[in-house]
C-alpha cells in the first residue's frame, strides 16, 4: 500500500494494491506495521459497515468529542464515494478546511482525530468499512451541517437522501473555537 498525505496533518490517501486473477481479487486494508511507520493509527477497536442506497445520498459530518476522539481508516467495497474531512482542530493551520478523495476498491481514507467525516455515494449502491481507533459514545457524537457556509464543501452531486438527524445539525457558529484533543 502507498500511504499518501494530505495537506490536511494526519489526513492520508491510502492507494491499495489490487492483485487479480481469474479467482477474483484480494487486498490488505490494513497493516499494523505500515501505518506505524507511517504514524497512523495503530489500534482498531470497532469495525463498522455501512450500505448507502442512492446516488448522491450522503452521511455526515460526524465526530465525537475528546476524550472519545477517533482515528477512522474509511474503505470502499463496493460502488464509489467522495469521502470528505473536515479539520476541527483548535490551532490547527488547516482549521475548517476540508479534503477529500474518492473511494473506490483502489483507495482508502485515513482520518485522524479532530476531523469531522462525512460522504456522498457516488454509485447506485455503495458499501463502506470503517476501522475506528475508539469505541462508539453515542454521548460524545457531534455533526455539522454538510452545507456549512463556513467550510463551503463542494459536493459532487446535488445533496440527497440525508437523514433527519444529519438535516439537524447546526452550522459552526461564531463561538466554536475548534477542538482540543
Amino acid at each position: 500500500m502507498d500511504i499518501i498525505p494530505t495537506r490536511i496533518a494526519g489526513l492520508f490517501e491510502i492507494r491499495l494494491k489490487v492483485h487479480s486473477d481469474e479467482r477474483g481479487r484480494f487486498k490488505r486494508h490494513f497493516c499494523e506495521r505500515s501505518f506505524a511507520e507511517a504514524g497512523l493509527m495503530t489500534q482498531v477497536r470497532q469495525v463498522n459497515h455501512s450500505i448507502t442506497l442512492g446516488r448522491g445520498s450522503l452521511r455526515g459530518l460526524h465526530y465525537q468529542l475528546p476524550p472519545h476522539a477517533e482515528d477512522k481508516l474509511v474503505s470502499c467495497t463496493y460502488g464509489r464515494a467522495f469521502d470528505v474531512a473536515v479539520d476541527l482542530r483548535r490551532g490547527s493551520p488547516t482549521y475548517l478546511q476540508w479534503a477529500a478523495v474518492e473511494l473506490t476498491e483502489e483507495v482508502a481514507f485515513h482520518i485522524p482525530k479532530g476531523c469531522a467525516h462525512g460522504f456522498q455515494a457516488l454509485a447506485e449502491e455503495t458499501h463502506l468499512v470503517y476501522l475506528h481507533s475508539e469505541f462508539y459514545n453515542a454521548d460524545a457524537e457531534r455533526g455539522v451541517r454538510h452545507d456549512d457556509p463556513a467550510i463551503a464543501i463542494q459536493w459532487p452531486l446535488p445533496p440527497a437522501n440525508l437523514s433527519a438527524r444529519d438535516l439537524s445539525f447546526s452550522p459552526l457558529d461564531h463561538d466554536f473555537e475548534g477542538l482540543t484533543l
